[in-house]
Order: structure tokens, then sequence, then C-alpha cells
């Protein structure tokens, strides 16, 4: 595997928190989106990317200088995977629309971007983060849903493992 590292951005500490599973479980790195620069994408081949949703579908606050960091890195040659987390019953119209947001950011860039997960077992209404009829990533609501959010974790890490 790889140098890998989980980078997220996080107003409350949900996304903290499951930025810290994700990376206990693969084994890595995982550092706050406010401390992103040009060597720390330099030093990592694989990049976990986690984001909250807020307002209407919004990215979190921090991520929009993370993603002019991003931008303006060398990209090609890299493996990204997504997540993020979001609130199905109380914006079911724009649920995890942040994760759709960091995917349209560095769609492109000519890295490899991983672990689209379906949509079944999901319940919203309209998501910017489905594309081509999956989730660009791995959408978790934590408060609503948190009952799945261990088990959902397992089995995404099981598909991008090889991709690592």
């Amino acid at each position: 595997m790889n140098t890998t590292i989980v980078i997220y951005g996080s107003s409350t500490g949900t996304c903290e928190a499951i930025a810290e599973k994700i990376a206990q479980k693969l084994g890595c790195e995982v550092m706050n989106v406010q401390g992103l620069s040009a060597d720390v994408v330099n030093n990592h081949q694989n990049l976990i990317l986690g984001t909250s949703t807020w307002g209407a579908g919004e990215l979190q606050d921090d991520w929009y200088d993370g993603l002019k960091v991003l931008q303006g890195a060398e990209l090609s040659g890299k493996t990204f995977a997504l997540f993020g987390c979001g609130d199905c019953e109380s914006y079911g119209d724009t649920f995890v629309g942040g994760l759709g947001e960091l995917y349209n950011g560095i769609k492109g860039c000519g890295a490899k971007i991983v672990g689209a997960v379906e949509t079944d077992g999901y319940t919203f209404d309209d998501s910017e983060a489905v594309v081509d009829g999956k989730f660009v990533g791995l959408p978790l609501d934590d408060i609503n849903e948190d009952d799945k959010t261990d088990t959902r974790i397992e089995a995404w890490i099981a598909d991008i493992l090889p991709d690592l």
C-alpha cells in the first residue's frame, strides 16, 4: 500500500471523528484540511478527503482554501477517495452536497477517484453527490443513521483498499 492520508474538514467534530475511524482502520495519518499544503499532497500517493455539508448542500468552510491547495498541486497519478457527512432527514434535498462539491473541485485533475457508492439503502430526495446513479464517495449520516456508519465504513474501505 502506498502512503495514504485522510484529510477532513469538520465544524462540529462529526466528520473529524469519522476521519479518525477511517484512518485508524487503514493505519494511516489523519489531518485537518487547515494544515493542508503542497508538501502534504506531494508526500502522499493516496488522499482520502472528507467533508461535512452545510447550508443548502455547501462544502465545509475550511475546504474552500483546501481545494485551492489541491488545484494548485500536481495530482496526476494520485488516487483519491471521498467521504461526506450530511443529514438525510432535515436536508434530504441536498444530502451530502458538500461531497459533491469536493468531487467537482478535483474531478478532471488527472488523479484516479475511487470509492463510488450505490444509492440503495440511503433515504434522501436529491444530492449533488450522485453522478451516473452512484454517490461519488461514501455518504454518511451519523445523526439519523449512526447505526449504519460503521458497517458502511467497513464496506467502503474493503472496496477502496485494492486501489490504495
